[in-house]
């Protein structure tokens, strides 16, 4: 059976083996232990903030930041329309509104000036915006600077949904330094992985603190079990984190591998008609998480669809774009500022192989099977 392909599987090794294995046989197995304590700290050294608190995932992360800040019933929080479902999930777990604003056609990431319409219209409509969140999209960092301006302006914080973008940069920052606090993802597929993770980034030390006790089942400091509010069970685990340590360490070269694809696929895709890879000016700055590219069927003669299948003929995994959240059914009475550009995105929008674990049999199979689609096309 031919092997699959996968778009960004785990990059393990050795050296990820060694430390979940030292972490076991130094009798951390439980949750939490000196893992948990060296992976926030050099998650956040690497970042630069003070704080980071690491969790079950970045969904978890996400929210105990939303709740930690008082988020509710009643609140309006605007966010990325072109994200994964977990973002505008992580919103209504606390009962708030989640308000859909369009991308940039050029990125794929929130759209300064429609949030600022945006804010603009609910503040003058007297409804409360405690907070805003925006998606770096595909490992590419949203326009801070202009976000950041906009929010402040309204009161509004920031909540930096960094998910996908670890080792990205905007202005000659970090990913995940932005706001007033950011979450990073450490799920099989990401950047780097903890098998399942996430991180709350933060220079607010009340807010790490708050967060850490909702954490961790919002337990009393006393010696039988008190709780005196609604907690979770939260927190990373000591073995991933261990896993986490090791990844972290090669991160700069998982970089390097997923961009190595990305110019393997502007070179492929340089003298087609029709076809440009999403995001690639500037991107520089990015992680290159995942490699996606635009299709203009009426140029090319071929939609995203005949490519996704022609590849998955092969066993080499391909998808659309994230679909937009303000037309997923469970947020068809959610409220948005749409353009439309998210959703030309998701139509002419493929995603193809860009892991980092990726070895070269695998990259030139890829590369083969595209050329013969585009000689067949």
């Amino acid at each position: 059976m031919t092997e699959r392909i996968y778009m960004s599987s785990p990059d393990v090794g050795d050296l990820e083996e060694k430390a979940v294995v030292a972490a076991m046989r130094g009798g951390w197995i439980a949750p939490l232990g000196p893992d948990v304590d060296g992976f926030e700290r050099e998650v956040a050294e690497r970042v630069g903030v003070e704080h980071g608190v690491a969790l079950s995932s970045g969904t978890a992360a996400l929210h105990i930041a939303l709740v930690a800040w008082g988020v509710g019933p009643g609140d309006v929080v605007p966010t990325s329309t072109m994200t994964f479902a977990a973002t505008a999930n992580a919103i209504a777990y606390t009962g708030a509104e989640p308000y859909f604003v369009d991308c940039d056609p050029e990125t794929g990431n929130m759209d300064p000036q429609l949030l600022r319409e945006v804010l603009s219209e609910l503040s003058g409509a007297g409804e409360r915006v405690p907070v805003v969140v925006p998606v770096d999209l595909l490992g590419k960092a949203v326009d801070y600077t202009a976000i950041l301006a906009a929010a402040s302006e309204h009161g509004a914080r920031v909540l930096s949904d960094a998910a996908e973008s670890l080792g990205a940069t905007h202005a000659g920052r970090a990913a995940g330094s932005f706001g007033d606090a950011s979450v990073v993802s450490f799920n099989g597929n990401k950047i780097m992985t903890t098998s399942g993770g996430g991180m709350l980034l933060t220079d607010d030390g009340d807010l790490a603190s708050r967060a850490r006790y909702l954490a961790t089942q919002a337990r009393q400091p006393v010696a039988h079990y008190e709780h005196t509010e609604i907690g979770y069970n939260y927190r990373l685990s000591n073995l991933l984190a261990a896993l986490g340590r090791a990844q972290l360490s090669r991160l700069d070269e998982m970089i390097a591998r997923r961009r190595e694809m990305r110019e393997l696929y502007a070179d492929l895709f340089t003298e087609v008609d029709g076809v440009e890879v999403l995001g690639r000016e500037g991107d520089e700055h990015d992680n290159v998480w995942l490699t996606s590219i635009l299709v203009d069927s009426s140029v090319t003669g071929w939609t995203p669809g005949d490519l996704s299948a022609w590849l998955a003929a092969d066993q080499i995994e391909s998808r659309p774009l994230w679909k937009p959240m303000h037309l997923q059914p469970v947020f068809s009475s959610a409220r948005s500022r749409s353009t439309g550009a998210s959703e030309l995105l998701f139509e002419h929008g493929l995603t193809l192989p860009s892991g980092s674990a990726l070895d070269t049999a695998q990259r030139d199979r890829v590369r083969s099977r595209i050329g013969a689609f585009l000689d067949a096309a």
